[in-house]
C-alpha cells in the first residue's frame, strides 16, 4: 500500500526479511540509474548493515536486483565501481553515506523506499543528526519505514520527522523479553566477578555464549584472563578495526570461537541463531540494552540462558529499572558455584557464605540427638510415608519443550 510504517517487534522476529521480502518484489518491476539508488536502507553499526545485505543477498537470488553496501573501514573505491554501475539497494551506515554524497558519488532523489533500521540505536548513538541530513536530500513522495525492538515515546516524537500518518505495528509488547529465554541474576563482589563467570562457563552446558561488559577496557582484561584459564574466547568492540570484526564474528559464526566479550555494538540487530547463552559480565546503564542483549539467545523458538552479575551500589538502580521496563522481577541464581557469596533475597544484597552456614544451636543438638539414635533414615522415611513405595516416577523434565526432553509421551512419538 506504500504507508508509512513505525514497526516495532521482539528481537530475533524476523523485522529484516519483513522489510526485505516487500522491497524485492517492488524493485523487481523497475531499473537503477548510475549512482541513483532507487532505495535506502540506514543501519546503526556496520555489522547489522553488513547483515542485512548478507540477508538481501539470499533472499534477492532468484532476482537480478543489484545491491551497495557502504560502510566504515572498507576501501572507498569499491565502493563507487558499485554505486557507478547503479543500485537498487543502497545499505549504509549514516557516516559512511555522507562522506561519499559529499564526493558527489551518489545522489539521493530517485529514493521511492528508506529504512531506519534499530532507530532506537540511531538515537543513542548520536546519528539522528546525521539521518535527519540524509532525509533532506531524499523527494518528499517516499514510503519511510521505521523499525526497532523498541518503540519509547522519544522514538515516537523523532519518527514524526521522517514519517507521514504511519501505521503503528507492534508484534510484541514494547521492551518484551522473549519467554524462550531463562532470566538469571547473581549478587557477587567486584572483585570475584571473573571468578563466578568461570564458574558459570563450567557448570552450564553451553554451545557458544556472548559475554557483554560495559567499557572496552574490560573487555580486554576478561579476555586475557579467560585465555588464562583455557577458555576459547574473542572479542568484539567498536575500537577494533572492521577486518577484525569482522573476523572476530566470523569465527564466533562458523563455532571455532565459544565465547565472544563484546560491548554493545553487538547487542543490537546480530542474527547468529544458535547462541545458546548471554552472560551479562556488567548490568547494562541503559535498561533496554538489557533487552537487546538477551535478545542474542533465544531466538526464532529456541531456548536459551541469560544470566546477569551484578555488584554494586549502582547495579541495583539498574537492576530496578530493567526490572520496570520488561515488567517482571529476575530471579536470583541459587546455585552459584565459583562465588563465595550467597545471596540474601530479602534486601538483594550478597551475604558472605560462613554467615549464610551458621545453624541454630538448636538445630545442632537436635541433629546430634539423631546421629546418637536408631532413628530411620530420610531413605527409610521417605518409604514407609510413601503411598506406592516402590512406585517408578518420570525422569526429571528438562529443557522448555517436548524436543528437549529425554522422555518424550508415546502419544507424541
Amino acid at each position: 500500500m506504500g504507508r508509512d510504517i513505525l514497526g516495532s517487534a521482539q528481537t530475533g522476529t524476523g523485522k529484516t526479511a519483513s522489510f526485505t521480502l516487500p522491497m524485492i518484489d517492488i524493485l523487481d518491476a523497475g531499473r537503477a540509474k548510475a549512482r541513483m539508488p532507487r532505495s535506502l536502507i540506514l543501519a546503526p553499526t556496520r555489522e547489522l548493515a553488513a547483515q542485512v545485505a548478507e540477508s538481501f543477498e539470499k533472499f534477492s537470488v532468484n532476482h537480478g536486483l543489484s545491491m551497495a553496501l557502504l560502510i566504515g573501514g572498507v576501501s572507498f573505491s569499491d565502493q563507487e565501481a558499485a554505486l557507478d554501475k547503479g543500485v537498487d539497494v543502497l545499505i549504509a551506515t549514516p557516516g559512511r553515506l555522507l562522506d561519499h554524497f559529499e564526493r558527489g558519488k551518489v545522489l539521493l532523489q530517485d529514493v521511492k523506499i528508506l529504512v531506519i533500521d534499530e532507530a532506537d540505536r540511531m538515537l543513542d548513538m548520536g546519528f539522528i543528526p546525521d539521518v535527519e541530513r540524509i532525509v533532506s536530500y531524499l523527494p518528499v513522495m517516499r514510503q519511510t519505514l521505521f523499525f526497532s525492538a523498541t518503540l519509547s515515546e522519544e522514538i515516537h516524537k523523532i519518527g514524526k520527522k521522517f514519517v507521514m500518518n504511519p501505521k503503528i505495528i507492534e508484534v510484541a509488547k514494547p521492551a518484551s523479553t522473549a519467554d524462550t529465554v531463562s532470566q538469571r541474576l547473581i549478587w557477587t563482589k567486584p572483585r570475584e566477578k571473573r571468578e563466578v563467570l568461570r564458574g558459570l562457563l563450567r557448570r552450564e552446558t553451553l554451545q557458544n555464549a556472548v559475554i557483554f561488559c560495559n567499557r572496552k577496557r574490560d573487555i580486554a582484561t576478561l579476555l586475557s584472563s579467560l585465555k588464562r584459564h583455557e577458555f576459547n574466547a574473542a572479542a568484539l568492540h567498536g575500537d577494533m578495526t572492521q577486518s577484525a570484526r569482522l573476523a572476530a564474528l566470523s569465527d564466533f559464526k562458523e563455532g571455532r570461537v565459544t565465547l565472544l566479550i563484546a560491548s554493545d555494538v553487538a547487542a543490537r540487530g546480530l542474527d547468529i541463531p544458535s547462541v545458546s547463552h548471554v552472560f551479562n559480565f556488567d548490568v547494562p546503564s541503559n535498561a533496554e540494552d538489557y533487552v537487546h542483549r538477551i535478545g542474542r539467545t533465544g531466538r526464532a523458538g529456541r531456548s536459551g540462558s541469560a544470566f546477569t552479575l551484578a555488584a554494586s551500589e549502582d547495579d541495583k538502580k539498574y537492576l530496578h529499572a530493567i526490572e520496570t521496563l520488561i515488567g517482571k522481577s529476575i530471579e536470583l541464581d541459587g546455585a552459584n558455584s565459583g562465588s563465595t557469596e550467597k545471596v540474601a533475597k530479602s534486601d538483594d544484597t550478597a551475604v558472605p557464605q560462613k554467615a549464610a552456614e551458621k545453624k541454630p544451636r538448636s538445630q545442632s543438638r537436635k541433629k546430634a540427638v539423631n546421629e546418637n539414635s536408631d532413628a530411620p533414615s530420610d531413605e527409610a522415611k521417605t518409604q514407609r510415608n510413601s503411598k506406592y513405595p516402590n512406585e517408578k516416577r518420570p525422569p526429571e523434565w528438562k529443557g522448555n519443550s517436548f524436543q528437549d526432553s529425554d522422555h518424550i509421551p508415546a502419544f507424541l512419538r
